[in-house]
């Protein structure tokens, strides 16, 4: 009765040759792909920033260049 209710078909196993066959295609697929132009993305036209505020923003202080002293490799 457990033959009735199983209606796929057994895979065959999975060989070595196989597997070895189905790597080297995908290798082949990975080869072609990379010689394939990429598709072109389009370029964001450039937004002007708005002019920082006189008190506010990046300062470049006396404590900001000492860390850039120390981080210096």
């Amino acid at each position: 009765m457990d033959k009735a209710l199983n209606l796929a078909p057994a895979a065959p196993p999975l060989s070595r040759r196989t597997l070895f066959a189905g790597a080297g295609t995908a290798g082949a697929l990975a080869a072609a792909a990379a010689l394939f132009p990429k598709a072109a993305v389009p370029v964001l036209a450039a937004v002007p920033a708005a002019p920082a505020a006189a008190e506010g923003g990046y300062q470049l202080t006396e404590h900001v260049q000492r860390y850039y002293q120390t981080a210096r490799v």
